[in-house]
């Protein structure tokens, strides 16, 4: 089977979507994932938007139960 269209999204891409960064700080890196990061918007690396996802998820789940207590609360009373 050919692979001749594999990464032909980021051809166009100037340096072929490498870049540093701006979290991380490694340089020629594959920059492709765009995030808002303290009101701007950088690009960073697969692994700094994977870390930040996982944060993200762990975060949220924490923070469900704290925002029902004060529902069942309310309710019980």
């Amino acid at each position: 089977m050919s692979k001749n269209h594999r990464g032909s999204g980021i051809r166009s891409l100037p340096a072929h979507g490498r870049g540093t960064c701006a979290i991380c700080g490694k340089t020629d890196i594959k920059v492709l994932w765009e995030k808002e990061i303290n009101g701007a918007t950088v690009n960073i690396c697969k692994f700094c938007n994977a870390a930040l996802k996982n944060k993200a998820r762990a975060e949220a789940p924490a923070a469900a139960p704290a925002e029902e207590a004060p529902a069942a609360e309310t309710a019980a009373e």
